[in-house]
């Protein structure tokens, strides 16, 4: 975490709302958010900063609170490509991470998550309330761990993919990048590139 204690956000709807109240729980000083247009729903009140491309009008650190993959992506790699340095990363107070785990800058990291030794979360994940990730674990770039999710020991998720709610991925798989694990699966053996798994065992949608 920068020693900055400013925080703005790119982006400001239902998966912007549990960074907000992250950011909340670490003491930070939120000081807006950054849209298209400015949200008609405001829950907390926040000043609109206009465009993300209007950043550098302050001095705040960013966070993209942006729930879908993809767009997050697209979002960070702009900005960075203006200015490095610029992002943060948001830890709840009630996780529990390992000393020797690393997490990647623009990470979201809810409440009650688990993240055990040695394992590495890359830029711009999203690991969502009460995931556990277990020891020696590889989370690329821009994945989302969904609330609730298991990844025992040794599992690789690949970039931008989704991990469903409450599901399950066996001690040493790897998932490829662009996979869609539904919610609930119980995933018991490698998944390739760019495919969508349901079910307990978890099998492609055909």
């Amino acid at each position: 975490m920068n020693s900055n204690k400013k925080i703005a956000f790119i982006g400001y709807s239902g998966h912007a709302f549990v960074c907000i109240e992250t950011a909340q729980a670490m003491n930070l000083d939120i000081l807006g958010y950054h849209e298209f247009t400015e949200s008609k729903n405001n829950p907390y009140k926040l000043p609109f900063l206009d465009i993300e491309e209007k950043f550098e009008q302050h001095d705040a650190m960013l966070f993209g609170s942006i729930g879908d993959n993809y767009i997050r992506e697209k979002v960070y790699h702009k900005i960075i490509a203006v200015k490095e340095g610029v992002f943060t990363t948001l830890q709840h107070p009630s996780a529990i991470v390992s000393s020797t785990a690393k997490i990647g800058v623009n990470t979201l990291i809810s409440a009650g998550v688990i993240i055990n030794p040695l394992s590495e979360i890359g830029i711009g994940c999203i690991i969502n309330t009460g995931a556990v990730v277990e020891h020696e674990c590889k989370i690329k770039d821009f994945a989302h761990i969904a609330p609730g999710a298991i990844l025992a020991g040794n599992v690789t998720v690949g970039e931008r993919s989704f991990i469903g709610a409450g599901s399950v991925v066996k001690q040493g798989v790897t998932i490829g990048k662009d996979v869609i694990v539904g919610a609930g699966a119980v995933v018991i053996k490698d998944i390739p590139d760019g495919q969508t798994v349901v079910g307990n065992p978890a099998k492609p949608i055909v």
